[in-house]
């Protein structure tokens, strides 16, 4: 048998490994729940903790029943309903798996080797993933002191092998946003064959008014795409289904590079039914904001530096304890998502969740 392997891109050497949040289930086993230890929380993904509406789940259930079919490839019904919803016309939409999936495309439809795509950092942790497997060459701006996007850097960095620039807004894993006249001047530094991509996967929490809403953007500039999801806020983060609004030629181009079928019949489904039932989802999104206020102004009241946050989470920059600080929260029954050497995102969870998670930070804030 010959020892020679397979060639295989080398620009996949040394690509950073996506690391999703920890479940609930492996931290209860850890703690010894299974004994008698604390039950366990899951707040290290940004996902919605209500459980499906009704409504929902009563059209996904129909719809398993013809799951031996392939589903609509090009999502007609749900296009048709994101054009209805949004005012866009169906030619400026393209859906995908989830919104990494959507922005995976767009890497795909503009950059390749020697070409760069720019981004804050810390931000999401795909954005590495997914430039390095196009071959790109990420550009990484830090975040200003406040954990804020710092547009000027990132005006600053653009070069004429600038393809795409990330914005995400409200920003992951810092939950910081960026405002409407700042994202303003920035776009008008940005060439026109830049594409600028909104990232708005937490577009619903938002509560700023100064906060513009990227499809209002994009209907003035050509160059600029903005992604949702049904993750979060919808609910629908096991399904994955998330969606690029963009003028037609970017949109077309994601078109293209879509996985034949990769937004499965019951995600479509589920999308729609959740769009109709938008008005009971976001009354849900209401109480998670308000859970997320509870929660900042405790953590301040303790002595936190906590970033304003406008997202589904809560964001602590700990340094060298964060490793530490993880494990005291497991320990307690709470898990959540750290980035070592760096801090802490704790997603906004039931309310029992988030008192056990200030009971938490109460106690070790004393040892700091």
């Amino acid at each position: 048998m010959s020892e020679t392997s397979p060639k295989l891109r080398a620009e996949l050497e040394g690509i950073p490994t996506y690391k999703p949040g920890r479940s609930a289930q492996s931290a209860a086993t850890a703690a010894g729940a299974a004994a008698g230890g604390p039950v366990a929380y899951k707040l290290s993904s940004n996902e919605n903790p209500y459980p499906p509406l009704p409504s929902v789940l009563e059209t996904v259930t129909a719809a398993a029943g013809s799951f031996n079919r392939y589903p609509d490839m090009m999502c007609t019904s749900l296009m048709n309903e994101l054009a209805d919803r949004f005012g866009v016309p169906v030619s400026h939409l393209s859906t995908g798996t989830g919104s990494v999936g959507v922005a995976q495309q767009l890497i795909q439809a503009t950059s390749g080797p020697g070409d760069e795509v720019i981004y804050a950092w810390r931000s999401f942790e795909a954005y590495p993933i997914i430039t390095q497997i196009s071959g790109a060459t990420s550009v990484q701006v830090p975040l200003t002191p406040g954990e804020v996007h710092d547009l000027d850097a990132m005006a600053d960095a653009i070069t004429d092998r600038t393809r795409l620039i990330f914005v995400c807004n409200p920003n992951n894993p810092t939950g910081t946003v960026v405002r409407r006249a700042e994202l303003e001047r920035f776009l008008d530094r940005v060439p026109g064959d830049v594409l600028v991509v909104l990232d708005e996967a937490y577009r619903e929490f938002i509560r700023d008014a100064e906060v513009p809403d990227g499809v209002q953007v994009y209907r003035e500039r050509p160059n600029v795409c903005v992604l949702r999801t049904f993750s979060k806020a919808y609910g629908l983060a096991g399904l994955r289904v998330g969606f690029a609004i963009a003028h037609e030629p970017v949109a077309a181009a994601l078109r293209k590079t879509a996985v034949p079928f990769g937004v499965s019949q019951l995600a479509q489904e589920a999308a729609i039914a959740s769009l109709r039932a938008e008005d009971e989802l976001l009354g849900r999104v209401g109480s998670l904001v308000s859970e997320r206020t509870r929660v900042a102004e405790g953590l301040r009241v303790q002595g936190w530096t906590v970033p304003e946050t406008q997202a589904n989470f809560v964001w602590l920059r700990l340094g060298d304890r964060t490793a530490e600080f993880a494990g005291v929260c497991e320990q307690a029954g709470v898990v959540i998502r750290p980035f070592p050497g760096e801090g802490v995102r704790v997603t906004i969870g039931e309310s029992e969740a988030n008192d056990i998670f200030l009971k938490t930070t109460e106690s070790f804030r004393k040892d700091l």
